[in-house]
């Protein structure tokens, strides 16, 4: 949460090769509607841009949408990317289509939360809400 204006910071990425982004769009939209302050870096990017963007734009929240099925790659490697620039403050989020049995290794690993492709808004919103709130002042 940003220190000046209290107000939460996300960036949300599309990570690989997905083509599709409606899904994001929509998470963005209804992360604004709630008050955030919500960055989209559009698709195609490398974890290494995500990563450098993440950090550039002091974000509490990485939102990572994937229908790529690259999941189980992707978002260790955003990990440790986070790890290696001392950004590990800030919760990486993965939403997207996944099987249910990745969720538990991926939070095991180290993503804040995986919310699948029928999670609601108001979901979505209290969970960024609630990840920052126990993770607490940066």
């Amino acid at each position: 949460m940003s220190e000046k204006t209290g107000v939460i910071r996300v960036l949300l990425a599309k990570v690989g090769l997905d083509g599709h982004d409606r899904g994001v769009k929509v998470v963005a939209r209804c992360l604004r509607d709630a008050g955030m302050d919500v960055i989209y870096t559009g698709l195609h990017r490398t974890p290494e841009e995500v990563v450098d963007a993440a950090v550039q734009e002091d974000v509490d929240v990485l939102g990572v949408s994937l229908l790529s099925g690259a999941h189980m790659t992707i978002l260790p490697r955003m990990i440790d990317l986070l790890r290696k620039t001392d950004a590990d403050d800030i919760i990486l989020m993965a939403g997207g289509v996944m099987p249910d049995e990745d969720v538990a290794t991926l939070k095991k690993m180290g993503v804040g939360e995986v919310l699948l492709q029928d999670a609601p808004p108001e979901t979505i919103v209290g969970t960024v809400r609630r990840l920052v709130a126990e993770r607490g002042p940066r």
